[in-house]
């Protein structure tokens, strides 16, 4: 299950409290205190090559497609 895929259910069964309550005590994600899954892309939400340096908090693919708007100069 990814991160997004338990929201979605939710909208399909929110209209039977029991069932929903049930589903969300065995199906939400943990709260993370670290590790991999707890950082973010601000951008597409992706978990893995996140960037977090200068306080960027984008992945690698999305830190390619802005880092020249955002300043940053690309040395060969």
């Amino acid at each position: 299950m990814t991160t997004s895929d338990y929201r979605k259910v939710l909208k399909q069964i929110s209209k039977k409290p029991a069932k929903m309550a049930k589903f969300q005590k065995y199906n939400t994600p943990n709260k993370r205190s670290c590790g991999k899954a707890k950082k973010k892309c601000a951008r597409c939400g992706r978990n893995g090559a996140h960037i977090d340096k200068y306080g960027i908090n984008v992945c690698r693919q999305c830190f390619r497609e802005i880092a020249t708007k955002i300043g940053f100069k690309k040395y060969y």
